[in-house]
C-alpha cells in the first residue's frame, strides 16, 4: 500500500465533520461508513454521537473528528457541516467555523443558507438523485444517506475502493441491498466530481497511523472484558446509556458460552423488573460464589443505594458499571456527564465507602471490568466502574487489546472443604491477617463454613449484636480494609515532565481534552504537570501530586465540583489551591474550554503567546485570583 507521510498542511487530515439529520432515519449506517473509511486510510478519526431520547423524529447530529495527531476529544469547532435536517438550518450554518463549508440538498432552495458569505455553500440534489434512482419512501430516506456519503467521499478525496469494500462487509450476504448502497453511493460521488472541484482543500491524505488500533465503543469493551473475567451472571433493567452493555455481553455470551452439543448456556442473563432487582440478584449471585454484575446509569444507581451499603456491610463483591448522563432526576439522557461522582463513592446510609474505578476510554474499560471483579473478590466489596455516555456509546480509536492466557481470577480469601477441615472453628468477619480482609466461604461447600450473611449490626464472630464495642470492632476493621483497598487500586496516571508547580487533575473522559489542551497550553509558553486519577480510594501519589503544586485545576463534567469535593474531602490538599474548570451542558468537554479557563485564571488571554502573568505563575510568583487580571 502506498502510504504518504503524516500530512502536515493546514486542513489535510484536521478537520471536522458534522452531520444533521433527524432521528431514525437511518443516517447512523452512512456515518459509519465515513468514519470507517478515513480510519482504514491510515488516519486516526473520533465519531461523537448526538441523539435525542425518543424513537424517532428529532434532531441528531453526528461528529467526525479526523485527528493526523490523534486526539481524542472534541474539537468545539465544525469546518464541514451536511445539513439535511431543515428544522435546524439555521443553526447548524451558524456552527460552522468562518472559511468552512456547508453541504445541503439542493432538490429545494434554500436561499438563507447563502445568508453568510464566509462560508462555501456546496448544494447537491440528493432527494432528486435518489428519487429518480429509487422506490418506496423509506427507501429513498435510507438511500439518500448513503448518497450524502458518496459527496463527502468525493470532497475529501476518500478510496472508493476501500469504501465499497465497507458495504461488501456489511451487505455482502444480501446482494439486494449492497447493490442499491452502491448505486446510491455512487449516485452522490459522481455528481460531486462532475459538478465541484474535488477534493476540497480540507480533505484526506494516506497515512499509517493507525496500525494496531481498533475501533470500539466503551461498553463493547466493558462487556468484553466482564466475559474475560470470568462473570457469569449479569442482571440489569434497562436504562440509557447502559443497556449496549448488556446486549454486548449476552452476544458474546450466546457465541462463546453455549455448549455446541447440548446447547446448554454456562451463564444466567436475567432482565430484571427494576434496579433494586437487579443488583438484588447480583448480590446473590456474587454471595454464592459467581462473578456478578449489573450495569446502570445515574437513577439505577439512586436506587441500589440500601444494597450497595448491605454489599458493602456484609461484605458480599458485586460489580457495578454506571455510564454516566446528565442529571438530576431523569435529566438528559442521552447527553453525557460525570454526575455521579460522590453518589457511588458514598452510595448507601451510614458510613459507608466504595471502590470505583475511572476508565478515561474504552481501552480501560476492558481492562478494568477484570481489574473490578478482582477487587471486588479480593476486598470482598462493591467496586463501581464509573464510565459515561461519552466513552460508552461513541466510537473510539484505541490500542488492540491485548489479553494473557495465563490469568486466572482473583477470588480472594475464600476458604474451601480442605481448608476448612484444619481449622477448628470459622469466623466470619475475623481480621486473621491485619489487613482488614476477613476470609469468607462459598455456601453448601462444607458445614464449618456456614454463617449468618448479616446486614444488621454483627460481631467480629458474626453473632448478632447491639453492643457498642463489638460493633466499633467490625466499623473499625472496615476502615483497614478500606487502607488496603488503597494500595491495590490502579494508581494515578503522572506527567511532571514540565517541571511545574502548576498542575491539572481529571478522572476519565476528561483526559482526552486534558491532554490536547496541555499541547495547546505548551505552545503558548504555559507547561502544566498532569495528573489523571483512575481510582478511589485515592493512593499516596494522588495526595504527593496535590502537595508538590501550589495550585491545581481539576477539570471535571459536573456543575458542583464533585471531583474537587472528594479530593478535599478525602486528602489533605488546602482547598484553596484547587481551581475548578466545570463542564456540564451534557456535551463531552473539548480541549479549547480548557485553555480558555487556564489562561483566564492565570491573566493571560486565550491566543495569546505566554502572556507575563502566565510565565509569572509558571516560574513561582503569585497565581491571580478568579477573576483577576
Amino acid at each position: 500500500m502506498n502510504v504518504s507521510p503524516p500530512a502536515t498542511s493546514p486542513g489535510i487530515n484536521d478537520f471536522v465533520i458534522k452531520i444533521a439529520t433527524v432521528n431514525g432515519t437511518g443516517s447512523a449506517s452512512a456515518n459509519a461508513l465515513l468514519m470507517k473509511a478515513i480510519f482504514r486510510s491510515g488516519v486516526p478519526v473520533v465519531g461523537k454521537n448526538y441523539f435525542p431520547s425518543n424513537i424517532q423524529g428529532l434532531p441528531t447530529w453526528y461528529e467526525i473528528r479526523v485527528t493526523r495527531d490523534g486526539y481524542a476529544a472534541r474539537s468545539g469547532t465544525v469546518d464541514i457541516m451536511v445539513a439535511m435536517n431543515v428544522e435546524t438550518y439555521a443553526r447548524d450554518v451558524a456552527e460552522v467555523a468562518p472559511g468552512g463549508y456547508l453541504i445541503y440538498d439542493s432538490t429545494w432552495p434554500r436561499p438563507a443558507l447563502l445568508s453568510r458569505n464566509d462560508l462555501t455553500v456546496i448544494g447537491v440534489p440528493l432527494a432528486r438523485l435518489v428519487n429518480e434512482s429509487f422506490e418506496g419512501v423509506r427507501t429513498r430516506i435510507l438511500m439518500k444517506n448513503i448518497c450524502y456519503a458518496g459527496v463527502l467521499a468525493a470532497l475529501l478525496d476518500l478510496d472508493v475502493e476501500c469504501v465499497r469494500q465497507l458495504l461488501a462487509e456489511t451487505y455482502g450476504r444480501r446482494p439486494a441491498l449492497l447493490d442499491s448502497n452502491m448505486k446510491a453511493f455512487a449516485l452522490g460521488y459522481d455528481y460531486t466530481r462532475q459538478h465541484f472541484s474535488c477534493p476540497l482543500p480540507l480533505h484526506v491524505e494516506k497515512m499509517d497511523a493507525t496500525r494496531g488500533r481498533i475501533m470500539i465503543d466503551g461498553n463493547t469493551a466493558a462487556a468484553l472484558g466482564c466475559l474475560y473475567a470470568g462473570a457469569t451472571v449479569a442482571a440489569w433493567y434497562p436504562i440509557t446509556p447502559s443497556t449496549s452493555l448488556m446486549d454486548a455481553f449476552k452476544s458474546l455470551c450466546d457465541r462463546t458460552r453455549v455448549d455446541p452439543q447440548t446447547g446448554r448456556r454456562n451463564f444466567a442473563f436475567i432482565q430484571a423488573e427494576d434496579e433494586l432487582a437487579a443488583i438484588g440478584i447480583v448480590i446473590g449471585a456474587a454471595w454464592n460464589g459467581a462473578r456478578a454484575f449489573t450495569a446502570t446509569s445515574g437513577p439505577g444507581v439512586s436506587l441500589m443505594t440500601e444494597f450497595l451499603g448491605l454489599a458493602y456491610y456484609a461484605e458480599v463483591p458485586a460489580v457495578v458499571f454506571d455510564i454516566q448522563r446528565v442529571g438530576p432526576s431523569t435529566g438528559m439522557p442521552t447527553r453525557t456527564q460525570q454526575g455521579d461522582i460522590l453518589a457511588c463513592a458514598y452510595a448507601s446510609h451510614g458510613d459507608t465507602r466504595h471502590v470505583c474505578l475511572y476508565p478515561a476510554n474504552p481501552e480501560e474499560c476492558f481492562y478494568m471490568a477484570v481489574q473490578a471483579f478482582d477487587l471486588a473478590d479480593r476486598l470482598q466489596t462493591p467496586v463501581l466502574v464509573l464510565s459515561d455516555l461519552d466513552i460508552g456509546m461513541n466510537d473510539w480509536m484505541c490500542r488492540e487489546l491485548e489479553w494473557d492466557d495465563s490469568y486466572r481470577p482473583d477470588r480472594g480469601k475464600i476458604l474451601g472443604p480442605e481448608e476448612l477441615d484444619r481449622i477448628e472453628k470459622f469466623y466470619r468477619y475475623l481480621d486473621v491477617d491485619g489487613d482488614g480482609i476477613p476470609y469468607r466461604t462459598i455456601p453448601g461447600v462444607h458445614p464449618k463454613g456456614a454463617y449468618f450473611t448479616r446486614g444488621s449490626g454483627h460481631t467480629q464472630y458474626g453473632a448478632y449484636t447491639e453492643d457498642p464495642v463489638e460493633y466499633q470492632i467490625v466499623a473499625d476493621r472496615l476502615l483497614k480494609k478500606w487502607d488496603t483497598a488503597k494500595r491495590l487500586v490502579p494508581r494515578a496516571i503522572i506527567d511532571a515532565t514540565a517541571d511545574s508547580d502548576i498542575g491539572i487533575v481529571t478522572i476519565g473522559s476528561g483526559d482526552g481534552a486534558v491532554r490536547e489542551a496541555l499541547d495547546a497550553l505548551r505552545r503558548q509558553g504555559v507547561r502544566l504537570d498532569y495528573m489523571r486519577v483512575r481510582a478511589f480510594p485515592f493512593s499516596e501519589d494522588v495526595e504527593r501530586f496535590l502537595a508538590a503544586h501550589r495550585l491545581v485545576f481539576v477539570v471535571e463534567q459536573n456543575r458542583d465540583a464533585q471531583f474537587r469535593t472528594l479530593l478535599t474531602l478525602e486528602t489533605s490538599v488546602e482547598k484553596s489551591k484547587l481551581r475548578s474548570i466545570l463542564h456540564y451542558n451534557g456535551l463531552p468537554i473539548s480541549s479549547g474550554f480548557i485553555v480558555e479557563s487556564v489562561l483566564a485564571e492565570l491573566g493571560a488571554p486565550a491566543g495569546s503567546r505566554a502572556a507575563s502573568p502566565a510565565l509569572s505563575a509558571v516560574c513561582g510568583d503569585k497565581v491571580p485570583k478568579a477573576g483577576e487580571g
